[in-house]
């Protein structure tokens, strides 16, 4: 019998198909059906910034309202440094899924800076998560700002989410790296327990009937998954963290090729807004009859086996080839 088995951040998973933070894990009823379905851990959607920020104004705001017409006003409440304040309803997810499910459940934090990301990232563990995965959001427009110093604001959230935790953290990061390999190996030697390569910035678009600008949200396709395929296959082997694909994953042959990359796990988000949640079954029999059919009894005995490590061509992951490949272009695209 085929083993599907992998491990990712030290959590034991049955395959390697995880369900991505998603509309889909609004309500436990999705939650179930992604089990159901046979996702092996779900990312919960994500846990913004801004709404912790809001949180905090809002109760400061009572906590202080009324207070210059009667002195006495603010003993009836906590002191803001006792009161609960935060997304009390995240960590009530996180509490009801954990009793809904059996499998692995890993918070999602979406931010671009310190926030309230290390106190809330304590209550989150606190509700019983099994990791967190640190969204990290930003996209620079300051031309003031150096490379060093963007560099350094995600290893800065990353240390401080990692410190204030004992469970496992995974750092969801951009391919818009001077020097990708260089922040994946800065990262994993403060401790990443994963890399989830990569976020996908949603570009706005211009409503030219309204003249508005309005968000685009486009869903991934199988082309998508070619820039975590590539950088996977370049990490491999050459640092610690584990390695998460996400982008692009629509089949099962999708999922293969970034588990011989190098990948612990692949994660699915668009193929299942497209399809249902029932969509991982088919990836997983897709999975399943290619290994039977190609005679691999196991995800470890393929895994990272055309990595640029591993690979009959090493060069295949860099210049060489980009010139090989343009060299066969045709004259002209039909």
């Amino acid at each position: 019998m085929t083993d599907l088995s992998t491990n990712y951040m030290g959590l034991q998973l049955r395959t390697p198909l995880v369900a991505s933070a998603s509309p889909l894990s609004h309500e436990l009823a999705g939650i179930r059906q992604l089990e159901d379905a046979g996702a092996s851990a779900i990312v919960l959607y994500s846990l913004f910034e801004e709404q912790i920020r809001q949180d905090v104004r809002e109760s400061e705001f009572y906590l202080h309202a009324g207070s210059e017409s009667c002195a006495e006003s603010l003993t009836y409440f906590p002191t803001p440094v006792d009161f609960r304040v935060g997304p009390q309803g995240y960590l009530n997810h996180i509490l009801r899924a954990k009793d809904a499910v059996n499998v692995p459940i890993i918070a999602s934090l979406n931010g671009s800076s310190f926030g309230g990301w290390t106190g809330m990232a304590k209550r989150i563990e606190q509700a019983g998560a099994d990791a967190i995965e640190c969204n990290i959001y930003f996209v620079p427009s300051d031309m003031n700002a150096s490379s060093a110093d963007i560099e350094k604001s995600y290893t800065d959230i990353f240390r401080a989410v990692k410190h204030s935790v004992d469970i496992p953290v995974a750092v969801k990061l951009s391919p818009f790296f001077t020097n990708m390999a260089g922040m994946a190996k800065r990262l994993d030697e403060f401790g990443a327990d994963a890399l989830v390569l990569f976020n996908r910035f949603y570009q706005p678009d211009i409503d030219l009937e309204h003249l508005e600008i309005r968000p685009n949200v486009l869903l991934s396709t199988a082309q998508d998954l070619r820039l975590p395929l590539t950088w996977i296959g370049i990490l491999y082997g050459r640092i610690k963290a584990n390695l998460a694909a996400t982008g692009g994953i629509q089949s099962g042959q999708d999922a293969l090729k970034l588990l011989m990359a190098g990948a612990n796990v692949t994660m699915m988000c668009s193929s299942l807004l497209r399809h249902g949640a029932g969509h991982i079954r088919q990836v997983e029999q897709e999975m399943t009859e290619w290994m039977d059919q190609h005679e691999y009894g196991s995800v470890r005995q393929l895994q990272g086996s055309m990595s640029q490590l591993r690979c009959p061509n090493p060069s295949a992951f860099e210049r060489a080839q980009y010139m090989h490949a343009v060299s066969r272009m045709p004259a002209r695209i039909v």
